[in-house]
């Protein structure tokens, strides 16, 4: 307790249960994974999440993620910590995704809603990740964009129009900067341009 500050805490009713349950997780996550997580990953199962959802088979979704609306993801899928999946307007995501942390994804917009004072409604607009895409941390994907198969998002990239199959896109707003190959062997080449 020396590193604690708010004690006040320490005399809520139930918190030491909680706290030594915490403590645990905690020590047992750290011991298996090296890793420290948000109390309610420790928790929560993220598979568990993913099939609550209604997502595919072996996918995840981290408890800190945001889901929003008609939102449906493929199989084998893991989306990070701090993400938003926004299905407002619908959003489907494919099989063997990787949607890094802090990953935005949208489906709607209410930036005329806003400057109208209301008067303008919001705008939706269907959007879709194809299948085997990695979509880098911190990334942001505008509604209505459709990313086809086999794309690499690099980190904190801003997506606003289609990408197509095959491609690697960087930047802000993100371009087309490479292309992937994947061999029968399963050997991944990166070319760019």
């Amino acid at each position: 307790m020396k590193a604690w500050k708010d004690l006040w805490k320490l005399d809520v009713e139930g918190h030491d249960s909680m706290l030594d349950l915490h403590r645990r997780l905690r020590q047992e996550v750290m011991d298996r994974w090296k890793r420290g997580v948000p109390f309610a990953d420790e928790l929560f199962d993220r598979w568990e999440r993913a099939a609550f959802l209604g997502f595919g088979k072996e996918t995840s979704i981290y408890d800190s993620s945001l889901v929003l609306g008609d939102v449906t993801v493929g199989e084998c899928t893991w989306i990070g910590p701090f993400s938003i999946l926004d299905g407002t307007g619908g959003l489907s995501i494919g099989h063997h995704c990787g949607i890094g942390a802090g990953v935005q994804i949208y489906s709607h917009d209410t930036l005329h809603w806003t400057l109208t004072a209301g008067r303008a409604g919001a705008e939706l607009s269907s959007t879709a990740i194809g299948d085997c895409c990695y979509i880098g941390p911190m990334s942001m994907v505008n509604p209505g964009v459709t990313i086809g198969d086999h794309v690499v998002v690099a980190g904190k990239s801003l997506v606003r129009e289609d990408i197509p199959p095959y491609s690697i896109v960087a930047g802000t707003p993100a371009r087309v900067i490479g292309r992937i190959e994947v061999t029968d062997d399963d050997e991944v080449k990166f070319i760019y341009a």
